[in-house]
């Protein structure tokens, strides 16, 4: 057990230009101008994912871009990460044995920490065509796509029909949208890997890891400062703190705030503060406005079911609640597909699974199907938000179950 200072946590003291990413500002959120990037072969000479890290508060989690060999020669990535020095590099690896990137996707049109990435992404491969989802927007003011960065001679929509594309003798996809939020719109294009039986998707499944990935303890900080029982204590390394801290993370990215979570009053907040032993301002000067009830696990317990495919709880009760019946279909087409693994764009990498186990986890849009209910009271404050967004008309109001399978 070491008591760690700020300072030796932050970003792990990275020095090298391999990691910058020198356009954070625009999207400034953790870690901000330092992106580790972890390469993983998920199938030999097939598949490779590309991991790094993101979030906001220190709730931080993996984002993902896929890379997939091309028969003909050649490589497909599916929604790509920052372009640092590192990444190009691994990239390049791969583009050295297995030839040129030919393809970019652009699998999401809500999704900024994904959209963010394809314009820079594009430019170190000037070859490369790029396909997007339809009805792509940008807020506040809705852009053209060359406007955002994206090279607009080799930028194409992707078309309805998959097999208009060139990579059609490989590659199945299906498009789920565009769900009307009135504040924006919300579409996800999974792609089925045919020869390998490979699902790829976005946001639309997770499954949640026992333990940190491995991008995660990279940067060790935000493990242990949520595992902290209040802002008293020290912020010590332990591999007990490193899991708790993970646990907690999972907690916050899912349900913002779970029915074990308690927010102190500001008056203790600011007197703990002033006591804390970590004023530094990675620490927030000392605040640490948590209360976790002894229970805390059996919440993330529940969240996680041993590791059972998971539509996450904002898509649950925000998003895919609006178009119960389109969700449904999409699931269904997919649910047709033979796959036998997942590579989502978040947590756990690559899945095992099957198409019948997808279809399952969409079972909470559906009157009766209980397989993957999540605890009410968790779901509450992101049911209190929804029904802040929708009784003033901010968003269309959310849609009856569908009682029978379409």
């Amino acid at each position: 057990m070491s008591q760690v200072t700020t300072n030796e946590l932050s970003h792990n003291q990275i020095d090298s230009q391999d990691y910058h990413w020198r356009f954070w500002v625009n999207v400034p959120i953790y870690p901000y101008s330092k992106r580790r990037t972890i390469r993983r072969e998920v199938l030999s000479d097939t598949i490779w994912t590309f991991d790094q890290l993101q979030g906001i508060f220190y709730v931080v989690v993996p984002i993902r871009m896929t890379v997939v060999r091309l028969e003909e020669g050649g490589l497909l990535v599916y929604a790509p990460v920052a372009p640092t020095r590192q990444c190009i590099r691994l990239v390049r690896e791969l583009v050295d044995k297995y030839g040129e990137v030919k393809y970019i996707i652009l699998p999401t049109i809500s999704g900024l920490e994904h959209k963010y990435f394809v314009g820079p992404f594009a430019r170190k491969f000037p070859q490369a065509t790029v396909y997007v989802a339809p009805n792509q927007w940008s807020f506040p003011l809705d852009l053209p796509l060359s406007w955002l960065g994206f090279p607009a001679k080799r930028t194409h929509v992707l078309p309805a029909d998959s097999s208009q594309t060139p990579f059609s003798n490989e590659f199945d996809y299906a498009i789920l949208g565009d769900i009307d939020l009135k504040l924006g719109q919300f579409e996800e294009v999974a792609f089925l890997h045919r020869r390998s039986q490979t699902l790829l998707v976005t946001d639309s499944i997770v499954v949640i890891p026992e333990e940190p990935p491995k991008i995660i303890e990279q940067d060790l900080f935000p493990l242990l400062f949520h595992s902290r029982e209040s802002a008293l204590e020290p912020i010590i390394d332990t591999p007990e703190h490193r899991l708790i801290g993970w646990k907690r993370i999972c907690l916050f990215s899912m349900y913002f705030r779970s029915s074990v979570l308690e927010v102190p009053t500001i008056g203790k907040v600011i007197a703990d503060a002033v006591r804390s032993p970590n004023k530094s301002i990675q620490a927030y000067w000392g605040l640490y406005p948590f209360h976790w009830k002894t229970n805390w696990e059996d919440s993330f317990n529940r969240l996680r079911s041993d590791g059972r495919l998971l539509v996450a709880p904002i898509l649950q009760t925000l998003i895919l609640n609006r178009a119960p019946q389109e969700t449904l279909q999409w699931a269904n087409i997919i649910a047709g597909w033979n796959f036998q693994r997942i590579i989502p764009c978040h947590f756990t990498a690559p899945i095992d699974a099957t198409p019948q186990e997808f279809r399952q986890a969409f079972g909470f849009l559906e009157v009766g199907n209980s397989w993957r209910d999540l605890p009410e009271a968790d779901l509450k404050t992101l049911k209190n938000i929804d029904a802040i967004l929708y009784k003033p008309g901010l968003v269309p109001p959310p849609q009856p179950r569908i009682s029978d399978r379409q």
